[in-house]
């Protein structure tokens, strides 16, 4: 079931097409997670990975990509933005949140 709430996160066309191609290797877990977990270098860090939905957790629809977060997490995720950069020296997911008074240098650590 599609939520009638706003998205709090959004995905640019590359991390769309990304994630659709993992979802497709492995169908194990419905899911999308994007969250936050205490640690790192700046005090959180990003989740994203797959999984079932649980107890308090909000489901969005993102371009057919079925995507779960965590209602508290969305104070710390509201308005970020997540990428993929498939390059030779950087491949992988990269967050630009709004939110984070500070980040580390590998981007997947901050602070608010």
């Amino acid at each position: 079931m599609e939520s009638t709430i706003s998205i709090p996160v959004t995905f640019t066309e590359e991390a769309i097409k990304e994630l659709k191609r993992i979802l497709a290797m492995d169908q194990s877990k419905p899911y999308i997670r994007v969250g936050v977990k205490g640690g790192g270098c700046s005090g959180m860090t990003y989740v994203l990975e797959y999984d079932d939905k649980q107890e308090g957790d909000q489901e969005f629809i993102i371009d057919t990509v079925p995507v779960i977060m965590n209602k508290a997490h969305e104070m710390y995720l509201f308005g970020m933005q997540i990428e993929f950069e498939g390059g030779l020296n950087s491949r992988g997911f990269t967050f630009k949140n709004p939110n984070a008074s500070s980040t580390c240098g590998c981007g997947t650590s901050f602070s608010v």
